[in-house]
């Protein structure tokens, strides 16, 4: 049994909900809780209003100004909806012998760029609106870093812990056919990662599936989806990529002296307390990189508990051991369980590290953070966003803030086509090089005072030049370009605040910045009307 449908894009009119068409701030009113989906869009258009705006106010005829404004909205309109959305259903024989009917979904949301790039979650909650809007998100996403992808996600609708090893390769290994027989995956088309609920384990499985079937024979076959093991093609520092990525975003506008003078805190990681919801890969670095840079844990959220240590801080580390051992983090013995909403506590910065709408009307205006850095995709909903803006919360938005795993992502999809290691070219010669630098920085030391005595002066690298002396591995090479990622992204946010006088609205100019890369690409593909 297998059923399958595709729906490509359609008429915007006609694929699009009334009601997310051209809304006007009291109709926003009306629509506090959209569809995710929907959600994303009005984050969208907003930043489309003020392009279309902009772009058409130069225009000194009114004839000149409405046809302009026809061709960027038409623009806009096709940016818009999703170009394909996938619907598998197939059967699984459990090890018991059950029978199961599995759930799952794919969507390209846009073939500006290929391939088309999103993650793989196992999740109860998956459903096509949530894959959609996922799909969404990853566009923009890639356009705000310069990551020259469109968007995709896929979902499929399990709880992975309700499933053996076994059971979840059976799964995971049937999906990857369902998606190669209608073109949903391959290193020139779609490449997806993991999610929620998957990781190397998974994409280990999905590539072998499709290098042993329809990529046998191509050389890339590897590259078909990215977050793998590193014998199979995988990058060092893949891991911890989103998380390090939403700890170089806090950093990027916490050391912004404007940016603290408007919501009324110092510049600077270190002494800053935190709390995270979700504990998982992202929640985890994220607490890691804040930990190590000065910031002290005082709270973590999963959803079967809450801990809180205010006084001493939680250990990072010693947190994910426990969880190791003990599949919970209730009972660990260095902090207090808790019955309280800790995303309500007062706290410097809040990382929601979870799902998507945690924080809604019904919380926002409880919210004592001063930053929130959107560690999860969609956690606060647009009504709640400006509430927060309201009182000089800074929201460090999903699209920027948790771009750090999909530009690790596209290193290692550049990996597997090159065929080669980062650095294995060059190791050797950088180390080479340093050492004659220091040998002959030493000579010519020498030759200047020794004054013809015999004697020496010795070179002694600092301890920081001594750890690069041999030049940049692979993990150096990926930190590296992701940290240039997030700085250059956020200077490019500040300067759209700027520019349109944003105030706080951080999101917004992360969308401007995003939909303009995107419109140009249309533009310069010869989009004509």
């Amino acid at each position: 049994m297998l059923r399958v449908g595709i729906r490509n894009k359609v008429s915007p009119s006609l694929l699009i909900p009334q009601w997310t068409c051209r809304l006007s701030s009291s109709d926003a009113a009306e629509h506090d809780d959209p569809p995710f989906f929907g959600m994303v869009e009005k984050f969208a258009k907003k930043a489309e209003d003020i392009i279309v705006e902009k772009m058409t106010s130069r225009d000194k005829e009114e004839r000149d100004s409405e046809r302009r404004q026809r061709k960027v909205t038409g623009v806009f309109d096709l940016i818009r909806p999703c170009n394909n959305v996938l619907q598998i259903a197939f059967p699984l024989r459990r090890d018991n012998g059950e029978l199961n009917t599995i759930f799952g979904w794919r969507a390209q949301h846009s073939h500006h760029r290929s391939p088309t790039k999103g993650g793989l979650r196992y999740s109860l909650d998956v459903s096509e609106d949530e894959v959609k809007a996922l799909a969404a998100l990853m566009t923009y996403k890639c356009a705000m870093v310069d990551v020259p992808f469109g968007g995709a996600k896929a979902g499929i609708q399990i709880d992975p812990l309700q499933y053996t090893e076994r059971e979840l390769e059976k799964i995971t290994r049937r999906f990857t056919m369902e998606l190669a027989k209608k073109g949903f995956i391959g290193p020139g088309t779609d490449v997806p990662a993991p999610d929620m609920g998957t990781g190397e384990r998974e994409m280990s499985w999905m590539a072998d599936s499709y290098a042993m079937t329809f990529g046998h024979g191509n050389i890339n076959a590897y590259a078909c989806c990215t977050g793998k093991p590193i014998p199979q093609g995988g990058i060092h520092g893949r891991t911890s990529a989103t998380g390090r990525g939403v700890f170089y975003s806090i950093r990027s506008f916490i050391s912004d002296a404007d940016y603290c003078s408007q919501i009324n805190t110092t510049p600077g990681v270190s002494g800053k307390t935190f709390i995270v919801q979700g504990f998982g890969n992202v929640g985890l670095h994220s607490c890691r990189y804040l930990c190590r840079h000065g910031a002290k844990l005082i709270g973590v959220m999963e959803k079967d508990g809450s801990i809180w240590n205010e006084e001493d801080g939680i250990d990072p580390k010693e947190l994910e051991d426990y969880k190791l051992e003990n599949k919970t983090i209730v009972g660990f013995p260095k902090a207090a369980a808790t019955t309280k909403n800790l995303l309500e506590e007062q706290c410097d910065i809040l990382v929601p590290a979870a799902g998507e709408k945690q924080i809604t009307t019904e919380n926002a205006h409880r919210i004592k953070a001063k930053i929130i850095a959107e560690g999860a995709n969609g956690p606060i909903t647009p009504m709640a966003d400006r509430i927060l803006q309201e009182n000089n919360v800074l929201v460090i938005p999903d699209l920027y803030a948790n771009a750090g795993g999909v530009t690790v992502s596209y290193f290692e999809w550049l990996k597997n086509l090159n065929h080669v290691s980062y650095g294995r070219l060059t190791f050797k010669y950088e180390k080479d090089s340093n050492y004659f630098l220091l040998d002959s920085v030493q000579k010519s030391l020498e030759a200047k005072f020794s004054s013809g005595q015999a004697g020496s002066i010795p070179i002694i690298p600092s301890p920081d030049f001594q750890s690069r002396i041999a030049g940049a591995s692979e993990k150096d090479i990926v930190n590296s370009g992701l940290e240039y990622t997030m700085e250059r992204s956020a200077k490019q946010i500040m300067r759209a605040v700027k520019e349109y006088d944003l105030g706080l609205d951080v999101r917004t100019a992360a969308y401007i910045c995003a939909l303009q890369k995107i419109y140009n690409v249309y533009i310069a593909a010869g989009i004509t009307f």
